[in-house]
């Protein structure tokens, strides 16, 4: 086959990144359609196809791979249209999504009000039975009971169920019952047990995933089902993988089963293109990645070649909204994205975001019906987005539906349009330095060590002055930089992971405990590994990590264990060391001699796929010559209204430097140069840029 795919349908965009045989990438743009997903992906496909000077029919049929990363999970959850789910409990124990963790970000703030739980209290049922921590009946299931309340939910339009028993994991006997009450009363309906999803010791996350899986059965499993119908029916016949929260790709069969793993799957494939392209370009692996999209500035972080993950990622905030559960990258995430709106608060301040215009209405700019002024309204008006070149001169903008809209918040403000603007742009920019240091500085790394790879197609507006800021030297913004996420498929590979449950400290190791949760883990990595030779894959790499703390301490660290096995105190002690370096890595400090309790234990298979070569681009290395394409008059808060040149970046030599003010101009980015700022254009098109 000569090409591969990769999607990522965003709240605005659909992202289509194609790759041909020598690893040139090309990048295909469309706003994202979300009553159809096919016509906004075919939109997109359409135009990388006009790039290559082939029509999209014959790249479907001769494509091998497609990968498909979405954000409609995640908006599911964060608008609460999901499907309608029943959760049933242990009998005493309803209040576990309302609960939570039992923490807030401002303790002292009592007027702050927390968000109802993920599934309302008037669906939560209790259900008569108690499983102890060790695995024995201590009450059992009331079947009749259960019985009566799985029956109650015919004239309730319930969609999908949620079961998560206390102590489930040690014995799943009670919710194994569930599911085939569950199946014999409501055959049709979706539902998933907690200990087969997430067998982990903590009942909030365990619970809460178990519930947003369930919920978006019903909603992912038709999405996906249609959407790969619509595929075949346009003459795909290759592979369709879809990418995951765990910064993997699994099989379309593997993600319908648990569509909670699609949960930020698009931002997920971020870092795997951040860090192809640092590499690429020898500047190192400890990289900071961003991400500025239509809705949202996507923040996520490599240290030492390694992705950072967590356990804690949460939606509708942190500590009082919903909690995945799972192990999943660490993405941070604001609402600061290229169509997030400014306004102005009760005390007579400029905000912006969280809410976003998307794609419908869409900016005031786009000429859709969007009313209300958002940042790439703000950059129309600075002058930075040309409105007759916007998407390679696809879409023509609207500049003066954006000068009335930002006009209006300009007269509340008793400032010129001008400054108004560059506010918008100036306030978006710190939240975003916000989101990049909650995950660098707040966690002991220093943002200046890292090299920061900029994507999205917002990215190029204003990550100078955010790199400037943050003292980061060096920014890499690649080419193909308007579809980050989109390219991070290509360069993914098939990810499984399976977690069990097994206290055990390090004064007092149970190395039988933890051999035979190490022995199920293998066997479920061994079970997959034989499907997926199956389907023709060679390479594996296995890992293992788990979730310890010091004695006492409240929360675990989840970190990367250097054997793959634990069989005597030699493995014990290499296990200690490991954990007292990372934890003085990420916190600067460690209790040498200090009991570690071992709480969660998980493996992760990785099947590697094939990848695309990093093609140099054709361009003219022998001439350094410039030429601009056009002057506009854009304007820097520094310096005021600037005369600009504007470059035309398939234009651009190699090795060739251009100093700020500029503007150069991409298909699916515009990357603006700062006055007193450099771009240099390296040997493979990208663009390595220099704050002042």
């Amino acid at each position: 086959m000569s090409y591969r795919i990769a999607v990522d349908t965003g709240g605005t965009f659909t992202d289509v990144v194609v790759a041909d045989e020598r690893g040139t990438l090309i990048v295909g743009k469309a706003l994202t359609t979300p009553t159809d997903t096919f016509s906004g992906l075919s939109a997109a496909l359409d135009n990388a196809a006009s790039f290559m000077g082939v029509s999209m029919d014959t790249i479907l049929k001769e494509t091998g791979v497609l990968t498909y990363g979405t954000t409609r999970s995640t908006n599911a959850i964060i608008t609460s249209s999901a499907a309608k789910t029943a959760l049933l409990l242990t009998e005493g124990f309803p209040d576990t999504l309302t609960y939570r963790h039992g923490g807030k970000r401002e303790p002292l703030n009592l007027k702050m009000e927390f968000p109802d739980p993920y599934i309302p209290r008037r669906l939560t049922e209790e259900i008569r039975e108690r499983i102890n921590s060790e695995g024995g009946i201590e009450i059992p299931l009331d079947i009749s009971q259960a019985t009566s309340i799985i029956e109650s939910f015919k004239p309730k339009n319930i969609e999908a169920i949620a079961v998560s028993f206390l102590w489930s994991i040690m014995n799943p006997v009670h919710e194994l019952q569930i599911g085939e009450l569950i199946k014999k009363i409501l055959p049709d309906l979706p539902y998933t047990l907690s200990h087969q999803l997430n067998p982990i010791i903590r009942e909030f996350p365990r619970t809460s995933s178990t519930a947003i899986d369930a919920s978006l059965k019903p909603l992912m499993q038709k999405h996906f089902l249609v959407l790969e119908a619509s595929l075949r029916s346009a003459g795909y016949e290759g592979e369709f993988l879809v990418s995951t929260s765990s910064g993997g790709i699994k099989h379309l069969a593997d993600v319908v089963e648990k569509p909670i793993f699609t949960v930020k799957s698009g931002p997920a494939m971020a870092p795997l293109a951040g860090i192809a392209y640092a590499a690429a370009e020898e500047l190192g692996n400890d990289v900071i990645i961003v991400d500025t999209g239509g809705t949202t500035f996507d923040v996520s972080l490599i240290r030492a070649g390694e992705i950072k993950y967590t356990r804690d990622t949460w939606l509708n905030g942190e500590w009082i909204g919903t909690n995945l559960g799972l192990s999943s990258v660490d993405i941070r995430s604001v609402g600061a994205g290229g169509g997030s709106i400014a306004w102005i608060d009760s005390g007579g301040l400029l905000r912006v975001g969280p809410d976003s215009a998307g794609a419908d209405p869409g900016p005031a700019c786009y000429g859709t019906g969007g009313d209300q002024p958002t940042v790439t309204d703000a950059a129309v008006v600075m002058g930075y987005i040309d409105p007759g070149h916007f998407l390679g001169g696809r879409m023509t903008l609207d500049a003066e539906a954006a000068t009335e809209v930002v006009n209006a918040i300009a007269g509340q403000l008793d400032m010129s349009l001008e400054e108004t603007a560059a506010g918008i742009l100036e306030i978006a920019g710190e939240q975003m330095i916000k989101a990049i240091q909650e995950i660098t500085v707040q966690d002991g790394v220093n943002p200046a060590e890292s090299i920061l790879v900029a994507g999205g197609g917002a990215a190029g507006l204003n990550i100078i002055p955010i790199a400037k800021s943050l003292g980061c030297a060096k920014v890499l913004l690649p080419k193909t930089a308007g579809a980050l996420s989109a390219c991070g498929g290509h360069y993914s590979n098939i990810v499984s992971e399976h977690s069990s449950s097994q206290y055990s400290s390090t004064n007092s190791f149970d190395f039988d405990g933890v051999s035979k949760v190490f022995g199920e883990i293998n066997a479920k990595l061994d079970a997959e590994q034989k499907a997926l030779k199956e389907r023709g894959v060679t390479n594996f790499t296995r890992e293992f990590f788990v979730e310890a703390r010091y004695l006492n301490q409240q929360w675990e660290m989840d970190f990367k264990l250097p054997v793959l096995d634990i069989k005597n105190s030699e493995d014990v002690k290499v296990l200690i060391e490991e954990f007292h370096n990372v934890h003085f890595r990420r916190y600067a400090v460690k209790e040498e001699g200090g009991t570690i309790e071992c709480i969660n234990w998980k493996g992760r298979l990785i099947a590697e796929m094939e990848k695309p070569p990093h093609a140099l681009d054709e361009l003219n290395i022998s001439s350094k010559i410039m030429t601009a394409d056009r002057i506009v008059s854009a304007y820097f808060t520094e310096k005021g209204k600037c005369q600009t040149p504007v470059y035309m970046g398939a234009e651009l030599s190699a090795d060739c430097e251009i100093l700020g003010p500029a503007i150069i101009e991409e298909p699916t980015t515009t990357v603006v140069v700062y006055p007193g700022a450099r771009a240099q254009v390296t040997a493979r098109g990208h663009y390595l840029l220099t704050p002042a």
